[in-house]
């Protein structure tokens, strides 16, 4: 491993590790000045806090920090290799220094989702009294993951996976600094290779460092000195080509279009290549997300009412978790909206009722169908007439809804697929009793 300038052998990711709250991006909704964490360190004052967010958002980091602004005593506690004996020696070591400095302990818990109930409970009674200021960090919902008392008794805030600005950033910074960073060694990295370095990072800033001190190190030991790392450099060191990708240029629009098509036509594994084309590519999950909304409503529609909530959990599910767990969220919406019934009739009717009001325009609303509010509303013949469907058997009677003019007009035509076959038999029902029935 190369020395940095101080002779540390840290990792690059570490000794670029955020020293104060200004240096750390990404987070302002956590950390930045008007944000309640913010406030209250800057004020040097603590309160217990869970963190949940992705690998590599800034969970550690912010932990440190708040020691750092309090100047509480620190100590580190992973659910993946201690237990209830390890947590008793560590409050114990809490008693100590409450005797001595009558100051509460800064206890940061990682993983903290790991711990299962019982051992969550013994925390609960130090957290109460104040003896430690408990720090948790988690990847998982802690609604489903940490018990309700140790909830009730901290704060949870939710980290963000970096986006792409927020990465090129941090790595710009670990090329500049001299102190901590590569700065002493003066590389250049050509804008090629930092979009490579940024894409496969999945929103992790410690997989993006780690990436570029291995890309560093790759070619100092070919080379001797390093003044460029362009992306043949990236590509070799980290065994990973770059798809050609342009978000602003053709290539973008082919892959969305493949992908689209894809799914119209019913092919799950061709929608399935064409997604992963495009994450592996660096698109912008949540573009591909609302692709999929809209996806859902023009071509699937009413065939499948629930094609729609699995695009909208998929959605969701990104924003909440982040890569690279919610790609398999977006890779099962892809799956389920490929092989669900089609029907564009929601779309066609769309369509038809523009149309339709950019020719006619602004037709009036039927005097019985109008609010009346008021008695002069009422004296000019608003609401007169109407029948409450619900005081007739079916909750149903015969009765003009659209404009006079428009009254023999259909926009919404459900197919014979999926669930619109019901919606298409129940159209048939009502207009067969419609025809029947005698005008009211």
């Amino acid at each position: 491993m190369t020395l940095g300038p101080t002779g540390s052998d840290a990792p690059l990711a570490e000794r670029m590790r955020p020293r104060t709250l200004e240096e750390m991006v990404g987070q302002e909704h956590v950390c930045g000045p008007e944000a309640a964490l913010g406030k209250a360190l800057r004020s040097g004052r603590v309160f217990p806090v869970i963190f949940w967010g992705p690998p590599g958002s800034g969970k550690t980091t912010l932990a440190r920090l708040m020691a750092r602004y309090t100047s509480l005593p620190f100590k580190t506690f992973s659910a993946v290799t201690s237990g209830v004996k390890e947590l008793r020696e560590v409050i114990a070591e809490a008693e100590g220094v409450r005797r001595e400095t009558g100051r509460s302990t800064l206890l940061f818990v990682d993983e903290i989702h790991r711990f299962n109930k019982a051992q969550q409970d013994a925390f609960l009674p130090h957290v109460e009294q104040g003896l430690i200021v408990l720090v948790g960090a988690t990847t998982q919902n802690p609604s489903f993951e940490v018990i309700p008392p140790l909830l009730s008794r901290t704060r949870v805030m939710i980290l963000r996976a970096l986006d792409e600005s927020a990465l090129r950033e941090i790595l710009v910074r670990a090329l500049e600094d001299r102190e901590r960073g590569l700065g002493f060694r003066a590389p250049q990295v050509t804008p090629a290779a930092l979009d490579l370095l940024v894409r496969i990072s999945g929103g992790d800033a410690r997989t993006a460092l780690n990436n570029l001190e291995l890309a560093f190190h790759h070619k100092t030991d070919r080379e001797g000195g390093v003044a460029r790392l362009d992306l043949p450099d990236v590509e070799a060191a980290l065994d990973r080509k770059a798809l050609p990708y342009d978000k602003d240029g053709e290539e973008h629009y082919n892959l969305i279009s493949a992908f689209h098509k894809s799914l119209r036509g019913s092919d799950p594994d061709a929608s399935l290549y064409w997604l992963y084309r495009m994450l592996m590519a660096g698109e912008d999950p949540l573009f591909i997300g609302r692709r999929m909304i809209r996806f859902a409503t023009e071509d699937v529609g009413l065939a499948d009412p629930r094609a729609l909530q699995v695009a909208l959990a998929a959605f969701d599910a990104w924003r909440r978790v982040g890569p690279p767990e919610a790609e398999l969220a977006l890779a099962q919406a892809a799956v389920y909206l490929a092989t669900a019934p089609k029907s564009n009739a929601l779309y066609v009717a769309e369509k038809a009722v523009k149309g339709e009001i950019e020719r006619s325009g602004a037709q009036p609303v039927p005097l019985h169908i109008r609010n009346a509010p008021t008695g002069l509303m009422k004296r000019l013949g608003y609401s007169r007439g109407y029948l409450y469907p619900h005081n007739y058997p079916g909750a149903w009677v015969r009765q003009a809804y659209l404009p006079e003019k428009l009254t023999k007009r259909a926009f919404y035509r459900p197919t014979n697929r999926g669930y619109e076959r019901e919606l298409r038999k129940r159209m048939a029902e009502i207009a067969k009793k419609n025809k029947a029935a005698p005008g009211p």
